[in-house]
């Protein structure tokens, strides 16, 4: 589990493809100080398991599945990522529950300047507006972030100065590609509903407002 405060931009120092998978060499820091052997790194939001590591960089191997489902693929070598080490019970949760395991890719359609702030649009994939409220978390390249405003292509979120200044956010253009993970509170409670609307119909019920209002859920 991560937090989706980044710690530091690594760096791509080398990518090896195989038929369909890849292993990611990424030079690094402070994710670093008390790394071992199998911890968890989220790359952009990805929860990778080190491989390898040296004084100043570390490896990690990515599935056919990551490499099919994320922004990873297009990944070359000297790219700034987003690197977090996994949480430790007991640490401040600055930002949100995030696993690390990525929903689908979304890409930048408009960014604009407000303020001291940037308004980043993100195209996603249709699927997945439905656990993205105004308010709600999301995490972008595994950034936690707030959602501004949610339209029937996309949403909004607002990036601040230090925001831009330490992740890969700052770095992004129109057109480029970002990982997003959905709030995973919204889809358990989604799957739950879904649950309840299955087994309501299959004993001839089905969910009103009114059953929503008596078990708390608006």
């Amino acid at each position: 589990m991560f937090t989706g405060l980044v710690e530091e931009l690594g760096t791509v120092r080398g990518i090896r493809h195989g038929p369909k998978s890849a292993k990611l060499d990424i030079a690094a820091r402070e994710v670093l100080q008390d790394v071992k052997i199998g911890d968890s790194i989220a790359v952009n939001g990805v929860c990778l398991t080190v491989t390898s590591f040296t004084g100043d960089s570390f490896t990690a191997d990515v599935m056919a599945e990551t490499v099919n489902r994320t922004n990873l693929k297009w990944l070359k070598v000297n790219d700034r990522v987003n690197l977090e080490r996994a949480m430790r019970m007991g640490d401040r949760l600055g930002g949100h529950l995030v696993s690390g395991h990525i929903d689908g890719v979304g890409t930048i359609t408009k960014q604009e300047q407000v303020d001291i702030a940037v308004v980043t649009w993100v195209e996603a994939p249709r699927e997945l507006l439905k656990y993205i409220i105004p308010k709600g978390s999301v995490a972008l390249d595994g950034i936690s972030l707030t959602v501004v405003d949610v339209d029937e292509n996309g949403f909004s979120v607002s990036l601040i100065p230090h925001t831009a200044k330490v992740t890969t956010l700052g770095l992004k253009r129109l057109g480029d590609r970002v990982n997003i993970e959905v709030d995973m509170l919204a889809k358990y409670v989604a799957r739950l509903l879904a649950w309840e609307q299955e087994g309501r119909q299959s004993r001839g019920k089905a969910i009103t407002k009114e059953f929503l209002v008596e078990n708390g859920f608006i």
